[in-house]
């Protein structure tokens, strides 16, 4: 029973990296963690990826990838380090909007890297002004520092925020609108 137990840890050693690309990942995107099976595919992805470059860092000094078993510890970290960073490239990557403004550019899609069409407004269109339609017939002039990825839960960090009352704008300095908004224009 003990080749199962070395076994199992093994399994788990090539497959940690993938884990560890994962949640740094979704830690650094607005994307929603999708359900656990699609999550294991991701790490099964990010696993494939970051032990490729890490047999590519290690084949060529002789070091690692069986080699020498002494060195177990050397590979792991080095896959952990690979993980990471392929984790913070494809962060970075998917907040740009890297991937599929290339594909939108060669007539591929459509789509954006964001995890929603307001995240892609309001990040397109950074210096615009928004105005909200609250509920009760009020509405909000400002500049948004923050906003919900989805329409439906979140909220509103409004900096130079100005209420509108028919013509009168009555001014305020940083107002928090928290799931009271019926829509949003971009001024």
């Amino acid at each position: 029973m003990s080749w199962a137990t070395s076994e199992v840890v093994t399994v788990l050693t090539f497959l940690l990296p993938g884990f560890v690309a994962a949640t740094v990942f979704y830690a650094l995107t607005s994307h929603p963690k999708p359900s656990e099976l699609e999550r294991i595919i991701h790490a099964l992805a990010f696993t494939i990826i970051s032990q490729g470059i890490t047999w590519i860092v290690l084949v060529p000094t002789g070091l690692g990838m069986d080699s020498f078993p002494q060195d177990k510890g050397l590979e792991t970290t080095v896959s952990l380090g690979c993980a990471i960073i392929v984790a913070l490239v494809a962060a970075f990557s998917s907040n740009q909007d890297l991937p599929h403004r290339l594909l939108r550019k060669v007539r591929i899609t459509t789509e954006t890297s964001y995890p929603s069409e307001w995240y892609s407004a309001f990040s397109r269109y950074s210096d615009s002004y928004v105005v909200l339609h609250l509920k009760g017939d009020r509405r909000l002039y400002g500049w948004p520092q923050e906003w919900p990825a989805h329409p439906e839960q979140g909220h509103f960090i409004i900096a130079e925020g100005e209420w509108l009352e028919g013509e009168e704008r009555l001014q305020g300095n940083r107002i928090l609108m928290r799931d009271d908004f019926e829509q949003v224009v971009m001024v």
